[in-house]
């Protein structure tokens, strides 16, 4: 992935790292964490990824989570899709569903269709995310040293994801 994206953004710098424990030494104005929280799957991994925001946010600086979904904003679901290139094809189902509404997981599953010439096969990935309610985030956001602040919403907007806007104090 890091190769990908030095190719496409050459301009920008590009520092492997685990959202849990990253510490570069230097603050921002503000700190997107975006989809890939929602692979925090225990409170004690979202804790030690918020507390990686706040380490990161000067004072007065903001952070913004924004996971895929909330317990309360969680819902089963599926997509499919795909495309056709020059002599390749693929098409794809995305299957989200929750098998243990008492736990803090939900499950991706994708299943893929691969064509290649006149040979097609056939490929399975899951994804264990993790799914926390609002009050939660709030008192994580909170617990770590930011102040959580409400974000406005347009209700008439189809927004799937969350947003927690946090500020350093």
């Amino acid at each position: 992935m890091l190769a990908q994206s030095r190719a496409l953004n050459p301009e920008c710098e590009h520092v492997p790292g685990d959202m849990r424990g990253l510490r570069l030494g230097r603050t921002f104005d503000a700190v997107l964490v975006h989809d890939a929280i929602t692979y925090m799957t225990s409170e004690s991994d979202l804790r030690a990824a918020i507390a990686t925001a706040l380490v990161h946010c000067r004072p007065g600086g903001a952070a913004l989570f924004v996971p895929d979904c909330t317990r309360e904003t969680f819902t089963t679901r599926t997509d499919h899709g795909g495309r056709d290139g020059d002599g390749r094809a693929l098409r794809y189902l995305e299957w989200t569903w929750d098998p243990d509404p008492g736990d803090s997981t939900y499950l991706v599953d994708f299943a893929y269709l691969l064509r290649e010439g006149g040979d097609v096969r056939a490929l399975h990935d899951r994804h264990v995310c993790g799914l926390f309610p609002r009050a939660r985030w709030r008192a994580l956001i909170a617990e770590a040293g930011f102040e959580p602040r409400p974000l406005p919403r347009d209700p008439g907007a189809d927004l799937g994801s969350e947003v927690f806007l946090a500020v350093r104090p």
